[in-house]
């Protein structure tokens, strides 16, 4: 017997589990310049790639973000559940990954941050901040993925309906009927 599939709901993610990703993510970098210290190795140098390819995505997860937003809350399309579910994981993945780089980051600059005289711990931190700013972009978008997303609570008569709808106290349902 095949049974029919239920809506299931995931909840947005909360700004408490963005804090928490952060300091782990800063207590990971804090720890990664104590430990080459410990072993007399020269800490780890932060190419330009980094921040660059945090912006990329960055935008990539935007411009999915401003589409979706456009599709559900202002044609008032229907979406595909899978490619509801997919953009939801992606979005809070996204925001996850984007706060636990940002915090790495900023951990592994405070490190540097007493001997900006020197030009490589001076390289370290520009790139770290620049590198702290992109997670913190991908972050917010991953955050704007999640949010479009939802659904109108009444939408026209007209409309199906998105595949991805709002429920009570930020739920974010995926709506599985054919």
């Amino acid at each position: 017997m095949a049974q029919e599939p239920s809506g299931g709901s995931v909840k947005l993610t909360p700004f408490r589990t963005l804090v928490v990703a952060a300091l782990f993510g800063g207590l990971a970098g804090w720890l990664l310049v104590v430990t080459a210290n410990a072993f007399d190795l020269i800490p780890p140098e932060v190419p330009w790639t980094a921040p660059i390819g945090l912006i990329l995505v960055a935008a990539l997860v935007g411009a999915l973000a401003y589409a979706t937003h456009q599709r559900i809350q202002v044609r008032h399309e229907r979406i595909e559940p899978q490619r509801a579910v997919a953009f939801l994981v992606l979005g809070k993945a996204s925001a996850l990954a984007g706060a636990l780089v940002a915090g790495g980051y900023f951990g592994f600059a405070l490190m540097f941050l007493t001997r900006l005289d020197a030009s490589a711990p001076r390289d370290r931190v520009i790139r770290s901040a620049v590198a702290v700013v992109a997670g913190i972009v991908l972050c917010v978008m991953g955050l704007l993925l999640e949010r479009a997303c939802k659904v109108p609570t009444e939408p026209d008569e007209g409309a199906a309906g998105g595949g991805a709808a709002a429920g009570e106290g930020g739920d974010l349902e995926a709506d599985t009927r054919d």
